[in-house]
This record gives C-alpha cells, structure tokens and sequence, in this order.
C-alpha cells in the first residue's frame, strides 16, 4: 500500500504542476510582466511536453530498471519546478515548463504498468485504483489549495513547496517502492505491433470521445454554471465533484476486476444520461449540483478502467500502450478546450450538454462493440500484461 500510495503521490504532483499556473494566472503575469493569455501558454507548454514525449521516452527507457525511471521523472519535476520558481524571465519559464510536462509524460507512462506488478493479476485493476487516487484529489483540493498558497505566499513559493514534495516522494520511493528490471531486448515490441493489438485502438478511442466530452465541460465549467447563478459558487462545484470522483474512484477499485465492461458501460450511459438532464435544467442548481456528482462519479473511476483494459488488451506491450494513452489523453485536453471555446464563441453554453452527449454516445457504441479484445465481459484474468512488463 504504502508503495501504491507513493505512485498515486507521483500522479497528484503531475496534476498540480499541469494545473497551477491556470490559478495564479494574475500572480504570474504580474511578477513576469506579461499578460493573462500569455501566461496561460505555461499549461500549454506542460502538455505539449508530455504529448511529445511519452512515447519516445517510454520506448527508449523499456530496458531501465523501473524503479530508476521513476526516480528520474521525480529528479525532473524538482529541478523545473526550482527553475520555474527562480525564472524571471518567461522564455526559460516555458523552457521549464516544456521540460516538466516531459517528466510527468514519462511518468504517466509508468504509473500503470508499475502498480500492475506490484500484486497478483487478480487484484490488477484495485491496485490501479490506488495509484490513481491522487488525481481526483489534486483535481478537487490540490489545485484550490496551489491557488489559495500562491495568493498568500507569492506563486514563486508555490512552485518552491512542489520542488519540495517532489524531494519527500523521492525519499519515500528509494524508501518503499520496490524495483523490477525492465523488459530484455526479446520482450521489447515495435510501436506498430503494440497499436495494431486487438482491443488496444478501440479503447484509445473511448478514451478520446470521453475525455474530449469531461474536458469540453470541466474547462467552461464557470460559465457553464453561471446561468443556475453558481458563477460565484464554483469552488463548491468543483469540490463536489472531486469528492464524487473520490468515490468512483472506490466504485472503480471494488468492481474493475470482476466487473470491467459493465462498470464501463454503466459510466459511460450515466454520464450520456447526466449530459441529456443538463440540456433540459441547466438553469436549475438542483440539477447541477445532482449532474456535477454522477459526472464526478464517472469521471473518477474512469483512469483506473480504460487504463486496465487497455493494458490487458496491449499485453507485455502494455507500457508502450500507457504512453500512447498519455498522448490521447493529452490530445483530449488540448481538444476539449478547444471544441469548448469554440461553441462558447459561437452558440454559448447551451450547446455543451448536446455535444457531450453525442461524444459519449460515440464512446458507448465503441465499447459496447469492443467485447472480444478491449472490454471482455466476466471477470478479469489479467493476461501477459500481468507479468511481461
């Protein structure tokens, strides 16, 4: 446990470090002498870093001992963290930036294929569960609490107390996350080979369609809610639903093992039917408050589902898959808030709920028709996946 935990302490420190700067956007411009918008290309910069290079770090790092990697991703978020925090210059703050979103795409890659070796295959999918349990936490409380430091001790501290968790959990991995060699020069599969895995692209695809819908609507958020008048009650919302993604994350970790597909598609058609009661009462709090925690709910088991099914269906493949998952994921984020400032532009908010429900509907079709390879009915038996990487 206490090694499960440094990974999911591994995972809220890349969630923070992507999503801080968005909260000390007035702090930031201020102290570098730029303006809002072009501080916000920092988030830019941490995500195109880890799009670029999960896959081919991943793939270069196979044959490293794990346990050397991870305390490599971890040495990263220190020093460009300690870069950002001394930078006064924005050049090498998004140079910083850049490089930490490279580490935590490394990182990423890792988290799964790590938590998965740790316990026998039967118990895959709920050690998964506790690794990712710091990303609904960061969602919910690390990212208010970055904010609320930053505005009391300046943003620079801010960055200065991650540079500081980051030396904790380094210490605490040498301390109590054990080490497994990495894969022989036999074991290593091409790129292709892992793609064109059966069940591997059907569940990339579900990841795109759902994360494009989760982040169309978790960025426009704000305005999203203001006309239920909760414009200035966004903190409550977001807390709602990063305490409901806490409990998907335990719905998630009870029944991935024995329950998989079904879990998937009761998500999928609870977030379908959330989309659709947002469309006719979107004005009403009641309703939003009611929507906001069946979507956290959905949202937070989510990781821990698509990630194990994607690396029981990619096998000893299963890290090269966990980075091509980084990149669609990341790929949804940059996407989400585009498709989302766009019908924002154009049509407004009321567009949102239509939207999403036509993504997730897409996302639904895919794995209702994935049964063979990507989301088997019955209970999981793990695969190659379960001791090959």
């Amino acid at each position: 446990m206490a090694a499960l935990l440094a990974l999911a302490m591994t995972g809220f420190i890349c969630i923070v470090m992507e999503t801080l700067p968005a909260g000390l956007l007035p702090q930031i411009s201020s102290g570098l002498g730029i303006s809002q918008a072009i501080t916000g290309q920092m988030v830019t910069a941490y995500a195109l870093g880890s799009l670029l290079a999960a896959i081919p770090l991943t793939i270069a790092t196979r044959g490293w001992r794990r346990r050397n990697v991870l305390l490599l991703t971890i040495v990263g978020f220190f020093i460009f963290n300690s870069i950002t925090a001394l930078s006064s210059h924005y050049v090498l703050t998004l140079v910083a930036r850049f490089f930490a979103g490279v580490a935590a795409g490394l990182a990423w890659s890792l988290i799964a294929g790590y938590a998965r070796r740790m316990v026998a295959p039967h118990q895959q999918g709920r050690a998964l569960a506790v690794a990712m349990v710091g990303t609904p936490i960061a969602l919910s409380l690390g990212v208010p609490l970055g904010t609320l430091m930053g505005s009391i001790v300046g943003w620079q501290t801010a960055f200065w107390i991650m540079s500081g968790l980051a030396l904790l959990l380094i210490v605490w991995v040498i301390a109590k996350v054990p080490d497994y060699p990495g894969q022989s020069a036999h074991e290593r599969l091409p790129l292709r080979e892992v793609f064109t895995r059966p069940g591997v692209r059907p569940v990339l695809a579900v990841v795109i369609a759902w994360m494009l819908a989760h982040n169309m609507l978790y960025t426009y958020i704000a305005p999203f809610v203001a006309p239920a008048g909760l414009g200035e009650r966004i903190d409550l919302v977001l807390l709602t639903f990063g305490v409901a993604a806490l409990v998907g994350i335990w719905f998630a970790g009870m029944l991935v093992d024995k329950h998989l597909r079904a879990t998937v598609l009761a998500s999928l058609a609870a977030f379908a039917l959330t989309a659709l009661l947002f469309g006719f009462g979107a004005r009403s709090p009641i309703v939003i408050y009611i929507g906001v925690a069946v979507w956290g709910i959905t949202f937070g088991g989510a990781a821990t589902l698509l990630q194990t099914a994607l690396a029981d269906a990619a096998g000893s493949g299963a890290d090269v898959a966990m980075s091509m998952n980084v990149v669609a994921w990341n790929a949804a984020i940059a996407g989400g808030g585009v498709m989302g400032g766009m019908l924002l532009g154009s049509v407004g908010v009321g567009a949102f709920p239509w939207t999403l429900t036509i993504l997730i509907a897409i996302a639904l079709v895919i794995a209702w028709q994935a049964r063979s390879h990507a989301f088997r009915p019955g209970v999981r038996r793990g695969g190659p996946a379960a001791v090959g990487h």
